[in-house]
């Protein structure tokens, strides 16, 4: 519990102020990166390494990801970049990477969702490990649907 508490650390409940999720536009990616990147860098720690930060960057800024952060008072305190997936029955906002505190509590999951259906999304989806999962199954309803499996060629 220690590591995923690393990992996806809660915001204070002491806090007295709400975090606002936020789509950041392409042209503030390279203003707002280095507020980003070692939140990101962190999640993408934990992924097959088919990209480093570096190169999500060169993503984002060609419009192949969006970014989002939760912010307040301009103090940012998490990010998350999203890959749209459109098949013939859904829309689908892939999560590629959650850092910081992103999705920190019902209300920033909450405004995640809004955001994605305001973009024309009919489901969220993301690639987690096993811990991540269950925690997202407890507090957001979240269910698995694959076990993806891979073979290096």
């Amino acid at each position: 519990m220690t590591r995923l508490k690393q990992l996806l650390p809660e915001v204070d409940i002491n806090l007295n102020h709400k975090l606002l999720v936020h789509y950041v536009p392409i042209n503030f990616i390279s203003q707002l990166w280095p507020k980003v990147k070692d939140m990101l860098e962190a999640a993408l720690a934990h992924s097959a390494g088919e990209y480093n930060a570096d190169q999500l960057k060169v993503m984002l800024v060609n419009g192949l990801q969006v970014l989002l952060i939760a912010e307040k008072d301009g103090k940012i305190y998490g990010a998350a970049t999203i890959h749209f997936e459109n098949y013939p029955n859904d829309r689908i906002a892939f999560m590629t990477a959650i850092g910081g505190r992103m999705i920190a509590n019902q209300d920033c999951w909450q405004q995640f969702l809004d955001w994605a259906r305001a973009n024309g999304c009919t489901k969220v989806r993301g690639a987690a490990f096993e811990a991540v999962a269950r925690l997202w199954r407890q507090k957001f309803g979240v269910e698995s649907r694959y076990i993806i499996v891979e073979k290096a060629l």
